[in-house]
């Protein structure tokens, strides 16, 4: 029988329990609870409570949840054996709480280092921003220098002509900063007189990165500036610079 005591031939009825032997569908009974004895703790529903008291240590909460719902498993199959319920659910939410605790914890460091890396892009970016502007401003510099020296030819469209004599030798690959200097559009009033006018594209070299900005300018050394498009755009629609972004890194 499922208390333990055995029936002799012919017997239908257990002394002990009681049970109809010959009865279908009827769960066996627990010898222990059979005979009264206390039911017992859980030693996994223990063990969910202490793994679960030590949450920050990730791993054990993780236990505590695990071994927390199989205690309650445990429980629930156990005919009255076995006890320590309240133990198992307080075991599964401090393991759940350590859980939300070393995520969070993880979760904020990892916003923090992408914070300090934005900064630090930005930082860069900025730095880099202002080289261009005022390579920008030597060009034009440079073509003032150029025109007057060259009053028969007017301005220039080559780079090369102004970094080797004019104060421009770095630009002289037409490349500063992660950005594209290209001269474009010189043109003269009269066919036969002299360049009066040329424009100065500057956009980045890999478009997308953080240097997103296209800049432009021309004779009338107003630096213009253009956030996103087609950076051929920047002369119709780019907006000009602010003092402090002519002046500041």
């Amino acid at each position: 029988m499922g208390c333990g005591n055995s029936l002799a031939d012919g017997e239908r009825f257990c002394e002990a329990c009681g049970r109809d032997s010959q009865a279908a569908g009827v769960a066996p009974v627990d010898p222990q609870v059979a005979f009264g004895l206390p039911p017992e703790t859980s030693g996994k529903a223990i063990f969910s409570l202490i793994c679960g008291i030590l949450f920050v240590v990730l791993p054990l909460s993780i236990v505590a949840v695990i071994f927390g719902y199989i205690a309650l498993s445990e429980i629930r199959k156990s005919p009255g054996r076995l006890k320590g319920r309240s133990l198992a659910i307080t075991g599964i939410v401090l393991g759940y709480v350590g859980v939300a605790f070393i995520v969070g914890f993880f979760g904020l460091g990892f916003y923090e280092v992408r914070k300090e890396e934005k900064e630090f892009n930005n930082a860069a970016a900025g730095i880099g921003r202002g080289a261009v502007v005022s390579s920008m401003r030597s060009v034009n510099m440079a073509e003032i220098a150029y025109v007057q020296a060259h009053r028969e030819a007017g301005y220039t469209c080559a780079l090369s002509e102004l970094a080797e004599n004019w104060g421009a030798r770095s630009l002289a690959s037409g490349r500063n900063s992660g950005y594209i200097f290209e001269l474009k559009n010189c043109t003269r009033e009269k066919s036969d007189g002299p360049i009066s006018k040329y424009q100065l594209l500057v956009y980045p070299e890999k478009p997308g990165t953080a240097a997103t900005r296209t800049y432009c300018t021309d004779q009338s050394d107003i630096i213009r500036v253009q956030m996103s498009g087609d950076p051929n755009d920047c002369f119709i629609v780019g907006t000009e610079l602010s003092t402090k972004e002519l002046n500041g890194p």
